[in-house]
């Protein structure tokens, strides 16, 4: 399950597949899958921290929540697909993982309209330490500036971790680590600063955390769970739209998702940063954060 490099197709262990465990490499659909031709698939990322999956139902009502708005239900409860997540840890021996939650419309229909397909659900867990190299993560990461934009909320279900969503992100991602960065960051259709392919983007200036109001772009968990975090402890955070001119006046910079949890980043095109106080403070009450309390105590 831990071997780097071994395709995703081809690792050992179990997935939940529509309420059963199929060893990992039957666990398959057909080609021609609606989810696959018209992005009507819907998906989560969370982790486990010592056996626990951080927000569990949090997560799993998010992602109801965005298979609603795209307009079909899965027929799991929260608490099912809560139970689900932790048998596949479970079964696969796992404490500390990464847990991917699908959903999406089946192969009896091709078409646009498809309104009596099949909903499947699958879970995947596997080992993931760290989204980002551990040498760039100490250094702070080098994000490049993406051509592509968010969209307008208008023209898609921004509130929706959709797969179709995260086009813009994938050619964005290749395109910076072609150029020798670790990640893109995205402004929206407006101009505003928006957030990196997969994670939500912060600042710091003269003490406070200043981060885009998510008002086109996904409010991610993780980002929610920082600001808490950052109140508690008496950081101001103030939400609003940044311009990217803006950037030269903040000292820190970091960016936050489940995958990445809490990144310095030390430099955005020609902005710099240097990871200090704030953002150090965050990663460690973070971490401190996921663990289950009787670990943590």
């Amino acid at each position: 399950m831990s071997a780097q490099g071994v395709p995703f197709d081809q690792r050992d262990g179990w997935i939940w597949y529509d309420g059963v465990f199929v060893p990992w490499a039957d666990a398959k659909l057909h080609v021609l899958s609606h989810g696959l031709h018209y992005g009507s698939t819907v998906f989560e990322g969370e982790r486990a921290y010592g056996g626990e999956i951080f927000k569990s139902a949090e997560h799993s009502e998010r992602l109801r929540l965005s298979a609603e708005m795209l307009d079909f239900t899965i027929p799991y409860t929260i608490g099912e697909i809560d139970a689900a997540k932790k048998a596949t840890l479970e079964k696969n021996g796992l404490v500390d993982a990464y847990v991917r939650p699908v959903a999406w419309r089946g192969s009896e229909m091709m078409g646009v309209a498809a309104q009596k397909n099949t909903i499947h659900l699958a879970i995947g867990v596997w080992e993931w330490p760290s989204y980002f190299d551990p040498e760039q993560r100490l250094k702070g990461l080098r994000l490049d500036l993406s051509e592509w934009r968010r969209p307008d909320p208008a023209t898609i279900p921004c509130r929706a971790k959709a797969a179709g969503l995260y086009m813009i992100c994938t050619i964005s991602k290749h395109r910076a680590e072609r150029r020798g960065f670790a990640d893109a960051l995205m402004l929206d259709y407006r101009g505003y600063v928006a957030e990196c392919t997969g994670a939500n983007v912060f600042f710091i200036k003269d003490g406070v955390i200043h981060t885009p109001t998510p008002d086109c772009f996904l409010d991610g968990i993780t980002r929610r769970t920082v600001i808490d975090i950052a109140r508690r402890h008496g950081i101001e955070v103030v939400e609003r739209h940044i311009k990217p001119e803006e950037l030269t006046g903040f000292s820190e910079c970091f960016v936050t998702g489940t995958a990445a949890e809490v990144t310095p980043v030390g430099s955005i095109a020609d902005w710099t940063f240097t990871p200090s106080g704030i953002t150090h403070q965050l990663m460690d009450s973070y971490s401190a954060e996921v663990r289950p309390k009787q670990q943590a105590a």
